[in-house]
């Protein structure tokens, strides 16, 4: 498939602003909670660390290189590693989105992954929605933590501390944190009533050979 056409770096930052504030208004996050990257041509866009949603302005956003350095008079945001070790890993990747929202985060603390109880689940690649183990945020182990639940899958859960989801364009990873945010909702009611039915192997692998070829063609461009 044609990796999508990185988008200027004027299109990214005003679409990382756009995203920051559609995260907070959807209650995924509050605050200087979370973040958000995007790829460009060279290196990558990054928002800063400890601005709030609402006072975020385009020329805070901080360009990084694919070495972990960066130009400009603001720090990145403390989780710049996970980011950094996505893009390296995962060439078709152009945005990522990290999260604290409130039914991500409650079932993150329990510290599992989500199981087969909804075909949905098969919206992020496999069988499950994998929880990373716990590790200090902002570090190199939380970033080795995060890869190996993101292997093959588009999301996963951050234990005690939240969710991560990576798209095409960013307009595809904002709707990724979303869906995981509202599938761990009906996760939890689901539960509220006892231990949810799950599907079958055979059950999983069939919904996940027809997401294969479901929805349309991702645009190319920033997408916020």
């Amino acid at each position: 498939m044609p990796q999508a056409t990185p988008p200027s770096p004027t299109q990214a930052r005003q679409a990382l602003v756009a995203a920051m504030q559609r995260l907070e208004a959807l209650g995924l996050n509050v605050a200087a909670t979370g973040n958000a990257s995007i790829r460009l041509a060279k290196g990558w866009l990054i928002t800063p660390t400890g601005v709030a949603a609402s006072a975020l302005q385009a020329k805070q956003l901080v360009p990084m290189d694919m070495n972990g350095g960066f130009t400009g008079n603001w720090q990145p945001s403390s989780e710049w590693r996970f980011h950094l070790d996505i893009y390296r890993q995962r060439p078709e990747v152009q945005a990522v989105v990290h999260t604290h929202s409130p039914h991500a985060t409650a079932v993150a603390c329990h510290g599992h992954d989500v199981p087969a109880f909804h075909y949905m689940i098969a919206a992020f690649g496999g069988d499950t929605l994998r929880c990373a183990p716990y590790a200090l945020f902002g570090t190199q182990a939380l970033s080795q933590a995060a890869l190996g639940a993101l292997h093959q899958r588009h999301a996963c859960l951050l234990a005690n501390h939240g969710m991560i989801a990576l798209g095409a364009n960013l307009n595809q990873a904002l709707q990724r944190a979303h869906a995981v945010e509202a599938l761990c909702q009906q996760y939890q009611l689901a539960c509220s009533m006892g231990t949810p039915k799950r599907l079958s192997g055979a059950q999983m692998a069939e919904v996940i050979q027809r997401f294969a070829h479901y929805g349309q063609p991702q645009p190319k461009g920033p997408q916020a």
